[in-house]
């Protein structure tokens, strides 16, 4: 089995999408998520307290800001603009792929765990998940 899961994204941030692959998976198996862009990730991430989310945005922002920032000024590539280089270093850091287990028809995630897609850029983009179920 194989999709393809588009997902709009308003900016830089963490879109779950959990329950569009929820309502997708049957069988059991390895579902394997890739995402097909170079400035956004994938992540299994708590899904209960919203400012997990938060965090982890602030967290990667100050970890890599924008090439507006002094301590970003031995960046080169900035043709898209200074979130454009920051966002292939994020999705260098991060996961582009993932596997989860697949039994009876639902997946394999902890109680607590979703998943997101990482938006990296700061305007909305278009983005696509390729899934596998094998």
């Amino acid at each position: 089995m194989q999709t393809t899961f588009t997902l709009t994204t308003q900016g830089q941030g963490l879109y779950e999408f959990t329950d569009r692959v929820a309502d997708w998976v049957a069988g059991d198996g390895l579902l394997t998520l890739f995402i097909r862009h170079t400035s956004a990730s994938l992540l299994i991430q708590e899904n209960a307290d919203p400012e997990v989310q938060t965090d982890l945005h602030a967290f990667f922002a100050r970890l890599v800001p924008p090439t507006t920032d002094p301590s970003m000024a031995y960046l080169s590539h900035s043709y898209e603009g200074p979130d454009d280089m920051p966002a292939h270093i994020k999705a260098a850091l991060l996961p582009v792929s993932l596997g989860i287990p697949v039994e009876d028809g639902r997946l394999r995630l902890g109680t607590w765990q979703g998943i997101y897609l990482f938006e990296h850029r700061d305007a909305p983009h278009i983005r696509e998940v390729a899934a596998h179920l094998g």
